[in-house]
């Protein structure tokens, strides 16, 4: 009997493009069709070098793409990363190895080209861990009762002296590419945006899988007549048994760059008139919309779950890249990584002057796994917690209180985008 032909992972062709989507809209269960469309949509973006595809004779049974990111760390550096997306295995060829083989190829030659980290958003949660990801960011989504909120129903404006309008699509693509670069600066965890998300975001590029409907979108301008916040929102059509209006305004981002703009956007959401639900969209876990409101319980969370999940590549370049609140201090990390790319025993010194990161032989005193020190990096977790449950271990006593006081943050780092 022969032996089947080993399936073959490689970088995809021009040609592979069509298979590639097919293999791609099966692994997550959307029809297998694929229009003529579709195939000039993600040929005019996809690098295929970065492009990879599982293939079983001429059939792509698994799917896989990276791309260049940059994140915010700690304080507002950006640092290069390695974006993962696109990530199928079709279900008849499960458990053959085939995401292994394409994940450590192209981790491989993140780190060759000098990418800080990789990231990527888990659709589920067990995977990742195993190729040394962690969960860096949470993501909250509130849907608030504006009855409840305890508005002023007569609110005209922001009290400040400025202004929130009505704009179109040209706008925000004139007005949102800065802020969001000022917005970005300021937020552990945030990502880049390229023109093509600006497009997508304002139907100036129509995907055949994503059915387009004209969003609303408002901007705040300040007493000084600049733009600090930018909202995108839908509305449903709803009206009760009664013939009374019960309507639905749900965010599809909203980004600000102060909390004067972000509460006068979000006042400016509960203000319209026929609406009585406001769904907030992914929002940071610690926002500060359910304080800005009167009765903050009128916000309630009916999401909460990690989001970004990091990979660290390069330990010395990534804490040395962050700043570090509090006094300082120093402390000795041995990391531990399967695949080899990040082992090591590092100290760390830091402080608000700035941090030195270097590989040391002196004495571990914190021993944490790779995707463990990717959930503390931004600051979101605690090393304290993670040793109550057994995922750090201290080779000197209060090392993980260290870990904290040199790591955490004042505010949570906060990923607002999918990718």
């Amino acid at each position: 009997m022969t032996a089947p032909a080993p399936i073959d992972v490689r970088p995809i062709t021009t040609a592979d493009t069509r298979e590639w989507i097919r293999a791609l809209n099966t692994g997550f269960l959307r029809t297998p069709t694929v229009s003529d469309r579709e195939v000039e949509d993600r040929g005019s973006y996809i690098d295929p070098a970065r492009t990879l595809g599982a293939f079983d004779g001429p059939r792509c049974v698994a799917t896989f793409r990276s791309f260049p990111q940059e994140l915010t760390t700690v304080g507002g550096t950006p640092v290069p990363a390695d974006a993962i997306s696109n990530v199928t295995v079709t279900p008849t060829h499960r458990r053959r190895g085939l995401l292994t083989r394409m994940m450590t190829a192209d981790l491989a030659a993140a780190k060759e080209r000098g990418d800080v980290v990789a990231t990527l958003i888990a659709a589920e949660y067990p995977i990742y861990g195993r190729y040394g990801f962690g969960p860096a960011t949470t993501t909250a989504e509130w849907t608030i009762d504006v009855p409840r909120a305890g508005l002023d129903p007569r609110w005209s404006g922001p009290a400040d002296g400025g202004r929130i309008d009505l704009v179109d699509g040209e706008d925000v693509r004139k007005a949102g590419p800065e802020l969001h670069e000022r917005f970005r600066r300021s937020r552990p965890g945030a990502i880049n945006r390229d023109e093509r998300w600006w497009q997508v975001s304002t139907g100036v590029l129509r995907l055949d899988r994503a059915p387009w409907r004209d969003p609303f979108f408002a901007v705040y301008r300040s007493a000084a007549g600049e733009v600090e916040g930018l909202v995108s929102y839908e509305s449903d059509d709803n009206w009760g048994d009664a013939n009374q209006p019960l309507n639905t305004a749900s965010v599809n981002w909203l980004i600000a760059v102060t909390p004067a703009a972000e509460r006068a956007l979000w006042q400016y959401l509960c203000s319209i008139d026929w609406i009585v639900t406001v769904k907030s969209g992914r929002r940071a876990p610690d926002d500060l919309l359910p304080r800005f409101l009167p009765d903050p319980r009128a916000a309630r969370i009916t999401t909460q779950s990690d989001w970004l999940w990091v990979r660290i590549l390069d330990v010395v370049r990534a804490l040395k890249a962050r700043t570090y609140e509090g006094s300082g201090g120093s402390l000795v990390l041995e990391v531990t990584d399967r695949d080899g790319l990040s082992a090591g025993r590092y100290r760390l010194d830091a402080g608000p002057e700035g941090a030195s990161c270097a590989p040391t032989t002196r004495d571990a005193e914190l021993v944490l796994d790779v995707g463990e020190l990717a959930a503390l990096w931004l600051g979101d977790e605690s090393a304290v917690r993670l040793a109550a449950l057994g995922r750090v271990r201290e080779e000197r006593a209060g090392a993980a209180s260290i870990a904290d006081a040199l790591l955490r943050t004042s505010r949570r780092p906060w990923c607002p985008d999918i990718f």
